[in-house]
């Protein structure tokens, strides 16, 4: 369990950074080159685990980086909206907004995502443009990071390791999903940019692909030694490990959990690692035990995969009433 080195008079349980970026989502399964209309939506990993952790009654502020127009507001207020402070967003009259096009398919087509976040405002974040006031001991008790923001840039992963330092001189904790994009950088490259995180942080996020791509571990290892290989790399800390329509797993150098899932069919499947993220440090933060904490992780993924879009719309009690009634099993180890 966490040790929570922070006064209940912290302002917030959560610190998230990372870009946001709108989605245009053809209707139905039309294709991009024949869609008539689309659909318009607000993603982005951190901030979907910052609107999961605020719709389950956590304190939580998203930091980044918004072109100062329209489609800027437009992510900034949606953010908000659910209960995330956003005001200590960076803002600048210059650079633009990520864009991403995500193509829905039904096999044999395979979903398609196309990036159009090049020069963002947030790849260009310089680090002096950090607010250093809010990494305090007393304003908030975790960092949360990704390595999509490790992909981005250099600016990028000069930012999160300036953020990283200041939180850590704050004692915060740090908790790091290494959720690798292949669009963004290749298995060797994101290694590179992510091990010192990976080993470093307090609590670690990663699917089983991950672990297999990008430290090249046998893919036909058990689950159990894929993750005894991701233990000893962190020193037997924390680290949650999912598996697909498998289930996940949690496992810290005291005990392994294992917990199968009934299978839903995702209406709205990205943004369902993000929510999973968020249930489980939902929990964790209440000191919960793995176990407990990784119902809370995979009852809000189930939940997300119900919901249209990026963010995890979903109510407190909704996700409450699956953690103890989702029908999946748990092993012990």
């Amino acid at each position: 369990m966490p040790s929570n080195h922070s006064s209940e008079k912290s302002r917030y349980d959560v610190v998230t950074i990372g870009e946001t970026m709108l989605r245009f989502t053809p209707t139905g399964f039309t294709r991009l080159e024949q869609a008539a209309s689309v659909e318009l939506h607000v993603g982005g990993s951190e901030s979907n685990t910052a609107v999961g952790l605020a719709r389950l009654g956590k304190k939580v502020a998203w930091l980044s980086r918004l072109t100062d127009n329209h489609l800027g507001q437009q992510i900034a207020n949606a953010i908000a909206s659910h209960g995330v402070d956003t005001s200590h967003v960076v803002w600048t009259k210059q650079d633009r907004i990520g864009l991403y096009f995500l193509e829905n398919g039904t096999p044999p087509r395979a979903s398609q995502v196309i990036y159009d976040r090049k020069d963002s405002a947030y790849s260009r974040f310089p680090t002096e443009e950090l607010s250093v006031d809010l990494f305090q001991v007393e304003v908030a008790k975790w960092l949360h990071i990704t390595g999509i923001s490790l992909w981005l840039s250099p600016t990028s992963r000069a930012l999160i390791a300036r953020a990283v330092e200041l939180a850590k001189q704050a004692q915060w904790k740090i908790s790091f999903d290494v959720n690798h994009r292949t669009l963004l950088c290749s298995p060797s490259e994101a290694r590179e940019y992510c091990q010192s995180y990976v080993e470093m942080a307090d609590l670690v996020f990663l699917p089983r692909r991950d672990a297999v791509q990008l430290w090249s571990l046998d893919a036909n290892a058990t689950d159990e030694v894929v993750m005894n290989q991701m233990l000893t790399m962190r020193s037997g800390k924390p680290t949650v490990m999912t598996l697909g329509s498998r289930g996940a797993m949690a496992a810290d150098r005291h005990q392994t959990i294992m917990k199968t899932v009934v299978p839903v069919e995702p209406v709205g499947r990205l943004g369902g690692g993000d929510a999973f993220s968020a249930g489980f440090l939902n929990a964790w933060l209440e000191e919960s035990d793995l176990e407990r904490s990784l119902r809370w992780a995979i009852a809000s993924a189930r939940m997300k995969y119900s919901i249209p879009g990026d963010l995890p719309i979903f109510l407190q009690s909704e996700v409450e009433k699956l953690v103890d009634g989702d029908g999946a099993e748990t092993l012990v180890r």
